[in-house]
């Protein structure tokens, strides 16, 4: 039985793994975005789904992870693994100084201070031209090396956004399936009860708030190093509301959801280029269809279909 449960999973990856070769290079390229969106937006999945919280401030850690690799790796030299380090290190102490005053909000009003906090941010890179090129941005950025092996193409950089992209989803069902879980999760369905039970709701959301930071910033960096450049225009509010969108369309308490809604997010805009000028207006149509049509996100619509498929087949004589 157990063996039967992991076979889904087993597939999953030896189709994410042995198909990429076989594919035209633009698929693999946006599969390299789908990648980097779904750490991304991993975070904002975690708060969404897990607390109740709705982040509109991700695009300020995404861009601060690429930022800081681009200026480190570029005018400072220093190899792209301190890019990676500094950019996590700023993230998390900028998140712990805005998530603790902020998260005693909630409802709207906290989605409105994240983001006002993405507004902000994006107005200050784009004064800061000293230190984030302004529109000009940082170019230049070299690719990244592992043990001598140059990822200099959209194939073997997909190997290890694939790679970096598994290892925090399994962190992140360690930490869905542990005591600090299910506190959680107990928080957002009833906080009065939560905190009759000793839980400090305000120190354990900023706690998902600091993670989801992390991973933002590490998405950022990889971004960076596969775009070869970081610029104000990378960061803007388009790129805030598809963080959020990812949990949202494909299902915020699933971790296989998120990974849906980043390949919604990856490839539907370039699916529906083919129509020319309305191509936004049905990328839009389409959000609110799934948003309308499947509250649960689209796995949840799939799951729900194969249960009651289940159920037909189990009422048959």
């Amino acid at each position: 039985m157990k063996a039967a449960r992991f076979l889904p999973v087993l597939v999953a990856i030896v189709i994410c793994v042995a198909l990429p070769p076989c594919l035209p290079r633009y698929v693999v390229d946006l599969l390299v975005f789908a990648g980097i969106y779904t750490i991304a937006g991993l975070g904002v999945g975690l708060l969404l789904g897990q607390c109740g919280i709705a982040n509109l401030g991700q695009i300020v850690f995404y861009a601060i992870g690429a930022y800081a690799t681009a200026y480190l790796t570029v005018y400072v030299h220093a190899p792209a693994a301190v890019g990676f380090f500094v950019g996590i290190a700023i993230s998390a102490v900028l998140a712990l100084t805005i998530g603790w005053p902020i998260l005693r909000l909630s409802g709207y009003f906290l989605a409105l201070a994240t983001l006002a906090m993405g507004i902000i941010a994006n107005a200050l890179f784009f004064e800061w031209d000293w230190l984030t090129g302004g529109t000009l941005g940082i170019g230049g950025i070299p690719k990244l090396q592992l043990f001598g092996f140059v990822l200099d193409t959209p194939l073997r950089f997909y190997y290890l956004v694939l790679a970096v992209a598994v290892i925090c989803m399994l962190l992140a069902q360690n930490l869905i399936r542990s005591r600090t879980g299910l506190t959680l999760r107990a928080m957002r369905d009833s906080q009065d009860a939560a905190i009759s039970l000793a839980v400090n709701p305000r120190w354990l959301r900023t706690r998902v708030f600091i993670l989801s930071a992390v991973l933002g910033s590490v998405a950022g960096s990889l971004f960076a190093h596969y775009g070869g450049f970081a610029n104000v225009q990378s960061f803007g509010i388009e790129k805030t509301i598809n963080f959020l969108l990812i949990p949202v369309l494909g299902g915020a308490t699933s971790l296989l959801g998120v990974v849906v809604g980043a390949l919604f997010i990856a490839f539907m805009p370039e699916l529906l280029s083919q129509f020319g000028g309305v191509h936004q207006i049905l990328f839009g149509a389409a959000l609110v269809g799934v948003v309308v049509l499947m509250p649960a996100g689209l796995t949840g619509a799939l799951a729900g279909a194969w249960r009651r498929g289940v159920d037909r087949a189990g009422a048959k004589p």
